[in-house]
């Protein structure tokens, strides 16, 4: 759930330096999630804003509302991640996209230094701050999202812009060469994205120890047109599920 406290100024000031609580974005924050980090309970936090406009994308609000959102202190967030110590493993970022925000190594540093384990979801879209991030160990488990094949144009569909696919094979190459835990993710989109398209994405994935296929909500899509889209049934996504997993142990994903 999201909360927001009302902490003074002065409960806060030790803290956090203030410039930092004015310029990272927080838009909302789920205390305790057993999904976002496989194995591992963290609170999940939210960032504004996105580069893409992927069609199936979920948290609308946080694209096109979320300047109607309040932006939660980041003092607020460290001191009730402070109750949780003992409780929670770590802190999931995500968005939005977290890597659209110049700010966001600031506030990873002030997580690192509460010694919490930090996962960062994130678009693959800016390879220079993930660079930047894996260089100096800042985050502990990275997950991508792999939107479709990585051609120009199913990637463009897919993320409702056009794609800098050089940009994206970047941030994979530095994912994959990276010693952290990584975990690539894909949305199943029917009529967007078919069976050969993922088993294509699992092959360029190769040696990627994991590819996890995601389930398409058509509750509340950025295209309301996608709302009459029915999800794979789920004995199908686990069929292709099981095959993406027997590639990715092949030699060359073949």
């Amino acid at each position: 759930m999201f909360f927001l406290l009302q902490i003074t100024d002065r409960d806060h000031r030790d803290i956090v330096p203030v410039n930092i609580a004015e310029t990272v974005p927080i838009k909302g924050v789920t205390e305790t999630s057993f999904v976002d980090w496989p194995g591992k309970i963290v609170s999940v936090i939210f960032s504004p804003g996105c580069n893409f406009r992927c069609p199936f994308c979920q948290n609308v609000d946080l694209l096109v509302n979320s300047n109607l959102l309040p932006t939660i202190p980041v003092a607020h967030v460290l001191q009730r991640l402070a109750e949780f110590k003992g409780w929670i493993d770590g802190v999931c970022i995500t968005g939005g996209e977290p890597t659209i925000h110049e700010s966001l190594p600031e506030f990873i540093t002030l997580l690192r230094k509460k010694n919490w384990l930090v996962k960062l979801d994130t678009n693959g879209s800016n390879p220079q701050m993930l660079e930047m991030l894996l260089k100096d160990t800042m985050i502990d488990c990275i997950a991508m999202d792999v939107k479709a094949p990585l051609d120009p144009l199913p990637y463009s569909r897919a993320i409702g812009v056009s794609a800098d696919l050089e940009k994206i094979r970047k941030s994979i190459e530095l994912i994959q060469s990276s010693s952290i835990e990584v975990i690539f993710r894909m949305t199943v989109v029917p009529g967007m994205i078919s069976e050969e398209d993922i088993y294509r994405v699992a092959k360029d994935l190769y040696p990627a120890k994991k590819f996890v296929l995601q389930q398409f909500s058509p509750e509340n899509p950025l295209d309301h047109r996608l709302k009459k889209v029915s999800p794979w049934p789920q004995e199908q996504l686990e069929r292709v599920q099981h095959a993406v997993n027997q590639i990715l142990q092949k030699p060359g994903g073949g």
